[in-house]
């Protein structure tokens, strides 16, 4: 059997739609849910510490890009700084929350709008996690010697989610027009965007070695947090799915939106917290060694709940190390990493030798995920 190769980060590229939309602007961008201010939206940007966002659907309801075309091009501009064209992938990954159609998968459709002739594709279908199981796929393929060039994307057109007409005359929206908190916090945390990295098996300057993937998954032991396709009360019933009933009365019931449980939220941070200790006392991620630190989060407030929880442990790595765009653009689920990655890299900040970790949590049914990348 060949000894498996290493794989290199080569490019990395990010896209997002439009102008950035302040906080003063985003509920009349996506429009009042029964012509009425939100309730809830002024708490969640407090809470979440967004000041500006991008949005692929405009207020009128025109569009701008697809969710596939966005990734297209985030992986377009990965392939350009790696110095290469989409003809030179052997292998495309993509991950997302929803793509643009029910079927076929988002990868069909992404290669579709990058092109570059016949490749391999893989489709990967989850929340924020999606983005290091697209990565891990494109990687391993380099690692076993199937392809030397590969690329894995992660894109969100959550907008599309948050027009008023999602939610009017559905179980989400009481008598006087208020929409369920469960729908109405996401309305003001998610955005749109793509982000993409190029995998090859031989460096390049400033090139990224990645010395591990780990995706661990505790859905057996809680129920969905964050999810879409049931309602708030039939989430728990695997046979309540949203086809079910068809779906007109699905989205009458309220089965459609995406929809968070906060309380649940509560106990998945914690339980993230101890996937990464474990990790720790493992001797798999040593924090020392750790210089650029690239958590997903998706509110300044849940930093602070993670920060609370590690900063008397020696799992801790300093807040100084911590690097974030959740400020400037937004949490975009899936592409947030890779966002985050392109901007540091952009920055100049790495130098090699050094290591980056990056932390994926996911809380559509208790995920998380570890990267570590070492700059050569």
């Amino acid at each position: 059997m060949s000894e498996l190769r290493d794989g290199y980060i080569t490019g990395t590229g990010a896209f997002l739609p439009g102008a950035p939309v302040g906080n003063d602007q985003m509920e009349e961008h996506l429009g009042r849910v029964a012509g009425r201010d939100s309730l809830f939206g002024k708490k969640a940007l407090r809470w979440n510490g967004v000041e500006s966002r991008h949005y692929a659907m405009a207020p009128d309801g025109s569009v701008s890009h697809s969710n596939a075309q966005m990734c297209a091009l985030a992986v377009g501009a990965a392939l350009e700084r790696a110095g290469l064209a989409p003809r030179d992938l052997g292998m495309l990954a993509a991950a997302t929350t929803q793509g643009d159609l029910l079927a076929p998968g988002h990868a069909a459709q992404v290669h579709a709008e990058l092109g570059g002739g016949p490749m391999e594709i893989a489709s990967f279908q989850s929340v924020c996690g999606s983005s290091l199981m697209a990565a891990k796929a494109a990687w391993l393929n380099v690692r076993a010697g199937e392809h030397d060039v590969t690329a894995a994307c992660a894109g969100e057109f959550s907008s599309r989610w948050f027009r008023p007409s999602f939610y009017e005359g559905t179980a989400l929206v009481d008598a006087k027009g208020r929409i369920r908190a469960e729908a109405d916090f996401l309305r003001f945390t998610l955005s749109d965007g793509a982000g993409g990295v190029v995998i090859e098996a031989k460096p390049r300057p400033g090139a990224l070695k990645i010395n591990f993937i780990d995706i661990v998954s505790l859905a057996d032991r809680y129920d969905p947090c964050m999810w879409a396709g049931a309602t708030v009360d039939d989430r728990t019933d695997p046979l309540a799915f949203w086809a079910k009933a068809g779906p007109r009365a699905a989205h009458e019931a309220g089965a459609i939106a995406l929809l968070q449980d906060f309380e649940l939220l509560k106990r998945v941070i914690r339980a993230w917290v101890g996937v990464y200790l474990e990790k720790v006392d493992q001797g798999r991620i040593v924090p020392a060694e750790v210089d650029h630190c690239l958590v997903h989060y998706s509110a300044k407030s849940l930093r602070a709940e993670i920060v609370s929880l590690l900063e008397d442990t020696a799992g801790m790595i300093p807040q100084e190390k911590w690097f974030s765009v959740l400020r400037e653009v937004g949490n975009v689920g899936s592409a947030s990493i890779w966002l985050m990655l392109d901007r540091l890299m952009q920055s100049g900040q790495v130098k090699p030798g050094e290591k980056i970790l990056c932390v994926v949590p996911e809380s559509g049914r208790a995920l998380v995920g570890f990267m570590m990348l070492e700059a050569v």
